[in-house]
């Protein structure tokens, strides 16, 4: 389905999230009491599954929603959602979708011809994302990486916001975080890190480095300046379509985020004018002072490293050391 907004095209919004999550009360919040179908003339509300609350379709009818249930993923068609517009003729479309559907189902669907997703959002229930995550990764990253919205309810004092934040961000960089506390207020508190964000001198240990760097290019002055070290592999080669510019390498880590499909590489630019001497794969202490400037590997501005010692180091004993983990 298209996400190009254009004029005269039929705005559709998508409410992600595992049942119990939150995800009808803020379809009722949203449509209800936020007045958002108050400049359409007719909506259509798309339910895929039944959870403990539920939509009243007379409530509804009264606002000028029509209000139709998709039980079955097989039944979850372009010919159905045409048919649909054919019978209904709406002018915005919300589809409440089945979290444990594949979200490339509507993402992927060529049509309706006239509907645009123009806003998704996904609610997780903090007390159970951990444990969702662990067991059930590839459903929730198939939700939250489609999200433009990604809200954690239920949260309390307790909730490790930080790591919360990482997750979300190694999936889906783009996506605005917010946390609802259990009485339904904003939880606006700064996140907490696992190192002292005040000093001048960071040490990044293996396990605070996927954390520090989401952190890092996300707020990219809060670090400028400071200096960091950490244990990093370098990515420097020599030849190819992959070699870098002249006195740059990147140093960084292999993260993985909920199972083995996901690693992927965290790594910052590096400027040292003798850059060509650290070779390509090598392991290596970096301690170097953050500068929040453009850099073209951002085509913007972002953090880039500059060496204050670069020391060899030994290759950690196993491929599971090799790893760090946004935990």
């Amino acid at each position: 389905m298209n996400t190009d907004e254009k004029n005269g095209e039929i705005p559709v919004y998508v409410f992600f999230g595992f049942m119990d999550s939150g995800k009808t009360t803020l379809a009722k919040e949203t449509i209800f009491d936020n007045g958002f179908t108050d400049d359409f003339d007719r909506c259509l509300f798309i339910s895929c599954e039944d959870g403990d609350v539920e939509m009243d379709p007379d409530e509804l009818d009264k606002i000028g929603v029509d209000y139709v249930e998709i039980d079955d993923k097989d039944d979850f068609t372009l010919e159905k959602l045409q048919s649909l517009q054919d019978q209904y003729d709406p002018e915005a479309v919300f589809i409440e979708y089945n979290g444990t559907w594949e979200s490339s189902l509507l993402y992927e669907m060529d049509g309706p011809a006239d509907w645009v997703i123009v806003q998704s959002i996904c609610t997780v229930d903090a007390t159970t994302f951990e444990m969702y995550l662990k067991n059930m990764g590839t459903m929730i990253k198939e939700q939250m990486f489609r999200a433009d919205v990604i809200i954690f309810n239920r949260c309390d004092d307790a909730t490790p916001k930080a790591k919360f934040r990482a997750n979300v961000k190694g999936l889906n960089r783009r996506a605005q975080i917010v946390y609802e506390r259990k009485d339904g207020s904003i939880d606006n508190r700064p996140d907490e890190l696992p190192f002292d964000i005040n000093a001048d001198e960071l040490h990044i240990t293996d396990a605070d480095y996927a954390l520090w760097f989401m952190d890092c290019m996300d707020n990219p002055k809060k670090y400028n300046g400071k200096t960091v070290d950490f244990l990093g592999l370098v990515y420097n080669p020599k030849e190819g379509k992959g070699k870098l510019h002249k006195g740059t390498f990147v140093a960084g880590r292999f993260a993985m985020t909920c199972c083995v499909q996901d690693i992927q590489y965290l790594g910052m630019p590096v400027r040292y004018d003798n850059a060509a001497d650290i070779g390509h794969k090598s392991w290596i202490h970096l301690t170097a002072k953050v500068k929040n400037e453009f850099a073209r590997e951002y085509r913007g501005k972002g953090p880039v490293l500059y060496p204050v010692s670069i020391e060899e180091a030994e290759r950690p004993a196993s491929q599971e050391e090799e790893l760090v983990y946004f935990n």
